[in-house]
Formats: structure tokens, C-alpha cells, sequence
């Protein structure tokens, strides 16, 4: 997305916890517990991706777009399609978005990344990499 910001990747804690479960140190119990609710939004709300589950292999894994902010008031903390967050970014000044990866076959979720977007950017010279005269 055009207006991403303050980009967070939990890549790293996501290999850390597959190495726990690939070596036996945890079990698929710990981390399949997908949510009713998550699973759920995966279902109507999500977005699916060509990457196969870690856990079962038998799934492609599906990515669900979080949103949270002030202007939000009572949407937030609702899964949103991808599509509707560049909409959104237009009409609100800052929000944040978490995206969680999820199997909806075996219930393996992890937080991928977390971002900021909004029209804040727009407006601030400074972060467009231009100087205000």
C-alpha cells in the first residue's frame, strides 16, 4: 500500500516459533488455537495467499487485516478487506493495521505485521521527503 508507515515484521519471531514446533519443543496444540472468531473472519473477511500452512501443509494460509484507531470509534478492532484499507486510508488521518495469518484448516494463526496508514502522510512535507519553504 501506497501511504504504509512504521512497518513492524514478525518474520522472525514466526521462524523462532516454527523452530520450537519443528523440533519438538512445543506442540501443534500451542499454536493451532485459531480462534472461532478469527477463523471466522479468515472465512468472510480474509485474504488468500499462495503460502501453504507450516503446520499441516495442506491449506494455503489466509491473511486477515485488523484495523484500530481513534477515528475508528466503534469499527474498531473489525477485520477488514484488504480493498476497503486504501479507501479508509483516504478518509481517516491514522490508523493501525495488524495483519494475522491464519490456516483455516488446522488453526495456526501468527501476527505477520503491523502498520500504519491514514492520510497523515499526505499532509506531512517532512515524511514525503520534501521541505515545506
Amino acid at each position: 500500500m501506497r501511504s504504509q508507515r512504521q512497518v513492524v515484521d514478525y518474520s522472525l519471531q514466526r521462524r523462532a516459533l516454527l523452530r520450537e514446533v519443528y523440533s519438538g519443543r512445543a506442540g501443534t496444540y500451542e499454536v493451532c488455537d485459531a480462534s472461532p472468531y478469527l477463523l471466522s473472519a479468515a472465512r468472510f473477511h480474509g485474504e488468500a495467499t499462495e503460502e501453504r500452512c507450516p503446520i499441516c501443509r495442506r491449506e494455503n494460509l489466509t491473511h486477515v487485516h485488523y484495523i484500530y484507531g481513534d477515528e475508528l470509534r466503534q469499527s474498531a478492532g473489525q477485520a477488514r478487506a484488504r480493498m476497503e484499507l486504501s479507501v479508509l486510508a483516504h478518509s481517516l488521518r491514522e490508523f493501525q493495521v495488524y495483519v494475522v495469518e491464519v490456516c483455516r484448516g488446522c488453526g495456526w494463526n501468527h501476527l505477520v505485521e503491523q502498520f500504519v496508514l491514514g492520510r497523515d502522510t499526505m499532509n506531512n512535507p517532512a515524511e514525503l521527503g520534501t521541505e515545506s519553504m
